[in-house]
């Protein structure tokens, strides 16, 4: 098993990093046509504008750290295997996750393991495991569990060729007849 370092704060770090990008990508339409957005989304792209420089510097000193213990940890191990997501997907009627015992909103949630990888700015393959493996989930019994295989920078030809190992042994994917 391998710990990842802060990724409490590597989750915080993107999250920042996002949204100030974001919100300032998105600023000129915001100040034009605000209600051509989501209003969760514009909430969310408006605060992200709303940005002070100094922390989203800090957030991209502490991805420089970040990137560079991710990279230590592939001097021990070629591939790290990690859920996509807290648990299956979702149904769009009820946008709920459950955390810990506790439900949470699943839009601020669902990053909760890809966004400190996403940090990092290693390869990623992200996909759902056949319902054999996931065993039986009384919440949502048809919706597809996910995992992320994860390689150092340079190695998705390595990563590709495991998914497709993986895939062909019945270990990983779904069938799209299979989707509710």
């Amino acid at each position: 098993m391998v710990e990842l370092p802060e990724v409490e704060r590597a989750r915080a770090a993107a999250f920042l990093m996002t949204a100030a990008e974001g919100g300032n990508l998105h600023l000129p339409r915001l100040r034009t046509n605000p209600q051509a957005y989501d209003p969760a989304t514009r909430d969310r792209l408006l605060a992200g504008a709303l940005l002070q420089a100094g922390p989203v510097i800090q957030a991209h000193r502490f991805r420089t750290w970040f990137r560079e213990a991710i990279q230590a940890i592939f001097n021990k191990h070629d591939i790290l295997i990690a859920p996509a997501t807290p648990g299956p997907a979702p149904l769009q009627a009820n946008p709920i996750l459950t955390l810990d015992g506790r439900p949470v909103p699943a839009r601020a949630n669902l990053g909760l393991f890809t966004q400190p990888i996403s940090l990092a700015g290693v390869p990623v393959l992200s996909a759902p495991l056949p319902p054999a493996c996931t065993g039986h989930n009384a919440t949502a019994p048809d919706m597809p569990l996910g995992i992320q295989l994860i390689a150092a920078p340079g190695q998705e030809e390595r990563l590709l060729s495991l998914g497709i190992m993986l895939e062909k042994a019945g270990l990983l994917g779904r069938p799209a007849a299979q989707w509710p």
